[in-house]
């Protein structure tokens, strides 16, 4: 672990625990008894969505997916799939689980990708919501959190492939 006056919290892993449940709660009421393919968005939301998909209680597959749209924590504008999820969605219910949207080009992107192959259902829950920063329309269907216009880690989420072992979220206070 790195000095911690690198960062400073954010949001604490009790808050992060309690807006689970809620989360939790929301989407078992929109799948309720309905088998769906849960879609974990990697690497940055797959803490979340292990604490997440514990709380849900529906049939379910998980799937993951990664694209890359950031490089030295700045967003490219480009999105690439570099791991694609190995099942075909055509009519069934499908739930994206992603860690944060900020300029949100890549919810957009993936979001249109996903709905091409047909889905019955599509919904997505996103832990982190940075609305100063974005570029698109919401898309995001159950958000955890809005958060300020803050470059965050912990929880999932890096700065250089650091830092996601926080259990909380965490706001960098130095990024060089």
């Amino acid at each position: 672990m790195r000095n911690n006056d690198e960062y400073s919290e954010l949001i604490s892993a009790d808050a992060i625990a309690t807006r689970l449940d809620g989360l939790a709660a929301e989407i078992n009421s929109e799948f309720a008894g309905q088998h769906t393919i849960v879609i974990c968005t990697l690497k940055g939301a797959w803490i979340f969505a292990a604490d997440l998909v514990r709380r849900l209680d529906f049939p379910m597959d998980i799937e993951f997916l990664e694209l890359k749209s950031y490089y030295m924590g700045n967003s490219t504008g480009d999105v690439t799939i570099t791991k694609d999820i190995g099942v075909d969605i055509k009519g069934c219910n499908v739930l994206v689980l992603e860690d944060i949207v900020d300029t949100g080009t890549t919810l957009q992107f993936f979001r249109k990708y996903l709905e091409e192959r047909q889905p019955a259902k599509l919904k997505v829950c996103v832990l982190l919501d940075n609305p100063a920063r974005r570029k698109t329309p919401p898309t995001a269907d159950f958000t955890g959190f809005v958060i300020p216009d803050e470059f965050v880690v912990g929880y999932g989420l890096d700065y250089n492939q650091l830092y996601r072992n926080l259990p909380f979220i965490a706001k960098m206070n130095k990024t060089d």
